[in-house]
């Protein structure tokens, strides 16, 4: 199979879809890799890197796209990287459909792409390619929320994260005890913070009490419960996830403006929509806003800040499926694993994933493969 790996173009997106070891393991499977030149700069990879493990390295993302039957990317598709996409190629990206654009959902229909969505793709009830990018969110949360905290602007705490002898530590606050919620926690505990978790699922609290053996705080979440704990909040972590849908806003504006005077939000759900009512993306090179005397920070693709880190995590979580559909064939691939079928948005010529379809008032049909054996 031809797989072709474009340069990324938005969000100041510096990750790369895969590292040079997943385009050797390719290569030595049969397999041909286009990959833009420069693709891997953000991640410190160069062409040459790429081309010792047998890639070609092509000059525009015109001859990626044309020349791939498979197209792997990181960030969700803009309008110009749509109207590239071959009829009948597959796509593999982070897409969060459900918040983007109505045309991009369009093009991918109208050209039958089969386009399947990272952070959808299941395994035993775990979101595996998601789970690798949420737990380096988690820790770059905590990195950033206490650079924040210091007293560089003029709204800020002045707190050290982990407090002194005598002087309490920062409250850290998390809303949702899932993967990006727990690598949150431990990195906050790492570092000396007072850590409070909420979150609906009496299951998950559990599992957090034996985890962390009692060190963090439990609480169940509820308007009353998130408003007290957005009140306490030195940091203010934003982990909601429903998959496939828009975040509902947990946090109103209202307990925004009732928190501390410089405290800090990072809203690590805003890839899709945000959790924060207050929250808006922001980017890399200008990472937060102030708001009610809250310092927020919303960068939506926040696992780029540790590029090099999150490639090589993406291609260890993304290949296995790569090589399955390449080795053989989509329609075998998406037959023989219903964790990979569960991702595919569109296909076909037809919406396949039932929440996009409901929020864009497209026709859904059910996912319906057959062997090319």
């Amino acid at each position: 199979m031809r797989i072709g790996i474009p340069k990324e173009t938005i969000l100041e997106e510096k990750r790369v879809a895969l590292a040079p070891a997943g385009v050797d393991a390719l290569v030595k499977s049969g397999h041909t890799v286009f990959i833009e030149s420069c693709a891997g700069m953000g991640s410190n990879f160069s062409d040459e890197e790429y081309s010792k493990v047998g890639a070609s390295i092509v000059y525009s993302p015109e001859e990626v796209y044309n020349r791939a039957e498979l197209i792997t990317k990181i960030a969700p598709l803009t309008e110009a990287e749509a109207s590239l996409l071959q009829e009948d190629q597959i796509l593999f990206a982070f897409l969060h459909l459900a918040i983007g654009k109505r045309k991009i959902l369009e093009t991918l229909i109208s050209k039958k792409v089969t386009s399947i969505g990272y952070e959808l793709i299941e395994n035993d009830d775990n979101l595996p390619v998601l789970q690798s990018m949420s737990e380096i969110a988690g820790q770059v949360a905590i990195q950033v929320a206490e650079r924040y905290l210091e007293s560089t602007a003029k709204v800020s705490r002045g707190v050290l994260l982990g407090g002194i002898t005598g002087v309490a530590p920062a409250a850290v606050v998390i809303l949702g005890a899932g993967v990006v919620g727990t690598n949150a926690a431990r990195a906050a505990l790492g570092r000396g913070a007072q850590v409070i978790i909420l979150d609906k699922d009496l299951n998950r609290l559990k599992r957090i009490d034996n985890l962390f053996q009692k060190r963090v705080t439990t609480v169940v979440a509820n308007p009353y419960t998130v408003a007290r704990g957005a009140r306490f909040a030195d940091v203010l972590i934003g982990a909601v996830l429903i998959k496939g849908e828009k975040t509902p806003h947990v946090v109103s504006e209202d307990m925004v403006r009732q928190m501390k005077k410089g405290a800090v939000i990072v809203d690590v759900s805003i890839d899709q929509g945000g959790c924060i009512e207050t929250s808006h993306p922001t980017t890399i090179s200008d990472p937060v806003f102030t708001q009610h005397d809250v310092i927020h920070c919303c960068i939506p693709n926040l696992p780029a800040l540790v590029s090099r880190t999150a490639s090589y995590g993406l291609t260890n979580a993304s290949l296995e499926y790569l090589l399955n559909i390449a080795d053989n064939g989509l329609s075998n691939a998406l037959l023989g694993d219903l964790g990979l079928s569960r991702g595919v948005c569109t296909y076909n010529g037809f919406c396949s994933n039932e929440n996009i379809a409901e929020v864009f008032n497209v026709e859904y049909r059910r996912l319906h493969i057959f062997s090319k054996n």
